[in-house]
This record gives structure tokens, sequence and C-alpha cells, in this order.
């Protein structure tokens, strides 16, 4: 698919792009929120004393690097965003924040990370920090969001890297449980977004985004939705099974997976026209997508809190 501009980025003024809340919001604070999250607990569940001051800054490192990686992703996307209504108030494509500031601005950021992350913790954790930047800006951003409908699967991974980050700056290492919390992310994925584009279908239609509602339908969306919560459901519970977590853990977790499997459920059980389309306005999805951001955040605490207990 042509990555050629389909509207022109609105002329630049004076005075415009030097609000700080818009280089602010090329960060993605919410996104950057999340990330931070898991980096955080994967940090903290490492089988290691880490001194305050180190993982402050292996935080801050994996927050400057999101906030980077997004800033990047706002100057690639801006045609795109300018295209739908969620994201046409962003800063560059609102025209605040000319584009070679908004690149530059993302490529100090993620230089300045991994360089920090690097002399603060060590090179496993840099390397770490590095790939996901380069897999979320080139293999998400640039190549697979506009290629395929797998795009989130695929690009997932992305997002699911902080875990795996954050234990090995205490550690130096990779270990087999930030590898499964890196599992329960990247298969959190796919329900997570698609719940939203299911109602944000008719904004990745008109940008062109191959998201799975636009390219296979709403049915189908649906169907997939339930069986990667099917899926999420085994790959959540594998810590417990394998011994690496506590009973808060399991049984914690054990109950989000009955309430998303049940959003799920009544995702696919929706109303619908014959061609899959939501009578009730995708109420359902709006309140999986919201339950799978609570989701992920209690289970992450869980863990958190079976270490503390441990």
């Amino acid at each position: 698919m042509s990555t050629t501009l389909a509207t022109p980025v609105p002329a630049f003024g004076p005075g415009l792009g030097t609000d700080v809340r818009d280089w602010f919001a090329l960060l993605k604070p919410r996104v950057m929120t999340l990330v931070v999250f898991t980096g955080a607990i994967g940090l903290y569940v490492a089988p290691v004393h880490v001194h305050p001051l180190v993982a402050f800054t292996a935080i801050l490192c994996i927050a400057i690097a999101t906030g980077g990686a997004g800033a990047i992703n706002m100057w690639y996307d801006r045609d795109i965003d300018q295209l739908m209504r969620r994201t046409a108030k962003r800063p560059v494509a609102a025209g605040r924040v000319s584009p070679n500031d908004a690149l530059g601005y993302g490529i100090g950021l993620s230089v300045l990370s991994i360089v920090l992350m690097w002399l603060a913790t060590n090179w496993v954790a840099a390397a770490g920090l590095a790939f996901s930047i380069l897999f979320y800006v080139l293999i998400y951003t640039m190549w697979l969001k506009r290629a395929t409908p797998q795009n989130i699967v695929i690009g997932g991974a992305a997002g699911a890297f902080p875990p795996i980050i954050g234990w090995a700056a205490a550690t130096g290492q990779i270990g087999l449980l930030p590898v499964l919390l890196f599992a329960i992310v990247f298969v959190w994925t796919p329900p997570h977004f698609w719940s939203l584009s299911l109602y944000a279908c008719a904004d990745y239609g008109r940008a062109g985004v191959p998201m799975l509602p636009v390219v296979r339908g709403a049915r189908h969306t649906r169907w997939q939705i339930l069986i990667y919560t099917v899926v999420l459901t085994v790959v959540s519970l594998s810590p417990a099974a394998l011994h690496m977590t506590g009973p808060v853990y399991l049984v914690s977790t054990a109950l989000l997976d009955v309430g998303f499997l049940v959003c799920a459920w009544r995702v696919l059980r929706d109303e619908q026209t014959a061609d899959g389309t939501s009578l009730t306005g995708d109420k359902p999805a709006r309140q999986a997508f919201r339950f799978s951001l609570l989701y992920l955040a209690a289970l992450f605490i869980a863990i958190c809190v079976d270490r503390a207990i441990a």
C-alpha cells in the first residue's frame, strides 16, 4: 500500500508547534503509561536487588524510548492520522508540530534512551530496548500496519517487550518468567485492539488501514476476539502452572480470564445485521476494550503482590 500523503499537512504559521502540551502529546502518554507499568513490573519481579536509582533510570529509559517511538509513529502516520477522527488532532496531523521536528524529536529521544540504558544498566537491556524501538517503527509502523490485517498480531510484539527489558535491566539476562509475561501481552494485544477496531472501523476504512474488521468483516473479527481470548486464558495461567507465581496470581488471573471470556462472548453474540454490523453501537466491544485495560493492569499487579509476599 502506498505511503504517499493522502492529504497535505496543514501549513505552519508563526509560533505553532511551541506548546509544551504538543510535545508531550507526541510521546503518546496513554501508551507510555501501560508500557512503563509492565516494564517496571518486569524489573520488580526479577530475583535480584536493584538500587533504586538504577531502577528509576531503567524505567525512565523505557518511558523515553516509548515516547520517542511514538513521536516517530506520528511523523510517519501523519497522512492517515488526518483522515481518522480519533487521531486528526494529533500534533503533526493537525499541523501544530512540523514533520521534521517530530522526526528529530523521536530519533533523539530513542537514541538517548538506548545510550542511557546501556550506561545505567547493561548491554542486554539496551539491546532489547533498541530492538523494541526498531520493531515498532520499522516492522509495525512502516510495514505491517498498512500491509496486512495481521498488523496488530505481529506488531503487538513491540508492546510486549517491556517486561523482558525490565528484567534484563535488573539481571543482565533474560529469564523464563519475563518471556511468559511477554507472551501474555502479545496474545492480549489482538483482542484488545480488535475490540477497539470494531467501533473505529469507519475511521480505519477512510484511512485505508487494513484492520481486520475492514478487510474480513465484523463477524470474522468477533470470532477472532473470542479465539484469542481463549488462547490468552491458557497463556496467562502458564506462570502459575509452572509454579513461577503464587496463589494471589492464580486466583486473580483465573477471575480475570473468566471476565474477559464473558466480554468476548458478549462481543460475539452482539446483535448484528447480515453483514455482521452491530445493532447496539458495538457496546459489547467498547466494554471489552475497557475491560482489557483493567485485565492487563490487574494481572501485572497480582504478580507484583505475589512477589511482595513471597
